[in-house]
């Protein structure tokens, strides 16, 4: 195999499908990133058996082939290269010669043939998404997503598209995030669950453009994500997802106007006092025109007032703060409503058109110590 191709689209393909390779694995083969110029293309892919990107670059091929090398040796070098053409050459021993400039490196590659290749999907009814939105629906609820394995479903997002709305959940058992989107097309009922990794790794080679569409593939074990010159293949969670319907009531005995960036900022300065592990939480004390937040820790006590509009009854509840500052990071409203029902139901954030709803649950506290 002979190819050349510059510098910044070599590695602008190895960063997109180095993030398939695995950390730890047993099968040597799945630590490379495969290399194929069998045909009139360049694909680089990466697989680790849950999830595989494959990813088209341009360039010139002299001589077809095709190579697995070491993803992390090749992308060290392909990085620290001089920005100019590369020239990859192998021979039939997988003798690999990689030159730039001034520069060349000899490395042993392995048989493209033992890679283990994506799965090839059907692909059926293709949904539409902007990358803007898909990316931003990502960012919007990953962060609620449980981070340890014991209950697989927690570790994932449902995908649940019903005629032109697709509607993304997460949830770890102390909050549950949710956006509403509306699609340009109607499509046919699905509902999976999406590994939580997936999501993550795509959201960081999608470029996000609102311009540009990526498309989206279901089959009965796999999700497909199409966009550029990318391709992203990733295995299914399997399972029914919670039923959080019965969990979204819209009652409420306090409704609470406020601004966000004041919220966040008041919630953040708290958090100085809260040392890695801490569990105390930041108390909202809420009467007509006014809520008082205070926060009681081994390091020292914080109090400041906000400004509000409420509509209901006066409240005291307490919650994990960081759960708030994770919700409202990602809330691009200027003023936002919660809404609570008492000191251990859980609170709404929401807006008027439901397109997103954060749901915390509250903390106990002693209002003794506070």
């Amino acid at each position: 195999m002979k190819l050349i191709c510059p510098k910044s689209n070599l590695l602008h393909g190895v960063n997109i499908v180095s993030k398939a390779v695995p950390t730890r694995t047993t099968m040597a083969i799945l630590e490379c990133i495969l290399i194929d110029a069998s045909t009139n293309e360049i694909k680089l892919m990466a697989n680790d058996m849950e999830l595989g990107i494959e990813t088209k670059i341009e360039g010139t091929i002299e001589e077809r082939g095709i190579i697995a090398l070491d993803a992390k040796i090749f992308s060290e070098i392909v990085r620290k290269l001089p920005d100019n053409d590369v020239v990859i050459e192998t021979d039939a021993s997988f003798k690999t010669i990689i030159t730039c400039e001034k520069a060349k490196f000899n490395i042993v590659g392995k048989s493209g043939e033992d890679f283990s290749y994506i799965p090839l999907i059907e692909r059926n009814e293709c949904i539409e998404i902007s990358q803007f939105t898909l990316k931003e629906v990502i960012r919007q609820t990953i962060f609620s997503i449980a981070d340890n394995d014991n209950n697989k479903l927690m570790t994932g997002e449902l995908f649940e598209i019903e005629e032109n709305a697709l509607k993304v959940v997460s949830l770890d058992g102390h909050r549950i995030s949710i956006r509403n989107i509306e699609l340009k097309n109607s499509y046919d009922h699905k509902k999976v669950v999406v590994p939580g990794k997936t999501l993550q790794e795509l959201s960081k080679i999608l470029p996000g453009g609102t311009e540009d569409m990526a498309a989206i593939f279901l089959s009965d074990n796999h999700i497909v994500f199409e966009f550029d010159q990318t391709t992203v293949v990733s295995r299914l969670i399997e399972g029914e997802y919670f039923r959080i319907e019965q969990m979204l009531s819209s009652d409420y005995e306090t409704k609470v106007m406020i601004n966000k960036r004041e919220l966040l900022n008041c919630i953040d300065r708290a958090m100085l006092l809260i040392k890695e592990g801490d569990k105390k939480p930041i108390i909202m004390n809420i009467s007509d025109g006014n809520m008082e937040l205070k926060i009681n820790s081994f390091i020292g006590s914080m109090d400041e007032e906000i400004d509000i509009d409420k509509e209901g009854k006066d409240i005291m509840i307490g919650f994990n703060p960081k759960f708030f500052i994770d919700a409202l990071r990602v809330i691009d409203d200027e003023e936002i409503s919660l809404y609570m029902v008492n000191p251990k139901a859980p609170c709404f954030i929401k807006d008027e058109a439901n397109s997103y709803i954060y749901l915390i649950l509250p903390v106990n506290f002693n209002a003794a110590n506070n």
